[in-house]
């Protein structure tokens, strides 16, 4: 079983220089020898829906699937006011402790199920970032939770969901609940106070 401990705490790693973090496609292969793995990026936010998509590929590898994982956590970055008075490693250092949280019920389901994977937070864009990096780390597929909608919140919506479906260079597989709630299904999203 992998611990917590042992898979590398990476430095928060900036949108713009994930190269120079040492994320690039050569440091990760998607083959190993004769058995064919594939690489899958697994953006997780801690959400009840992204932990959906952790738990998914959880189960694929329980029933055979051979997979790399990156789990990623991407943090919106500070507006240039809050920038201008707050100093670069302050905004880092929060920045890493909101993406240690988010990722710490991930990392504890695939520490429990006994998988291997990296760990890259990322501060940017959400859905550029995602796609980004799975460019970078050569992923064959992106698998993403996320909260059901209604054919009307899906079309209106600007979502990150929404953006990687048009926009990622990989195919997405989105993960959602098996109900749409009433009120998603009248176009009312639910509001989140963190």
């Amino acid at each position: 079983m992998l611990s917590t401990d042992a898979v590398p705490k990476p430095a928060l790693e900036a949108a713009t220089d994930l190269r120079a973090a040492g994320a690039t496609p050569a440091s990760h292969p998607a083959h190993f020898g004769n058995t064919s793995m594939s690489t899958l990026l697994l953006p997780c936010d801690g959400s009840t829906h992204s932990l959906l998509a952790v738990r998914h590929v959880i189960d694929a590898v329980r029933q055979g699937a051979e997979h790399r994982i990156h789990l990623v956590n991407v943090q919106p970055p500070f507006s240039a006011h809050v920038a201008r008075q707050v100093d670069r490693e302050t905004r880092m250092e929060y920045h890493r402790e909101q993406a240690d949280l988010a990722l710490a019920k991930a990392r504890e389901l695939l520490d429990a199920a006994g998988l291997a994977y990296s760990v890259h937070e990322v501060v940017g864009d959400k859905a550029s970032c995602v796609a980004d990096l799975a460019r970078r780390l050569s992923c064959e597929l992106i698998v993403l939770g996320t909260a059901p909608r209604s054919r009307l919140l899906r079309a209106i919506e600007n979502s990150m969901t929404s953006q990687l479906l048009e926009h990622s260079p990989v195919p997405v597989e989105v993960i959602t609940a098996d109900s749409v709630g009433a009120r998603e299904r009248l176009g009312i999203t639910a509001m989140s106070y963190r």
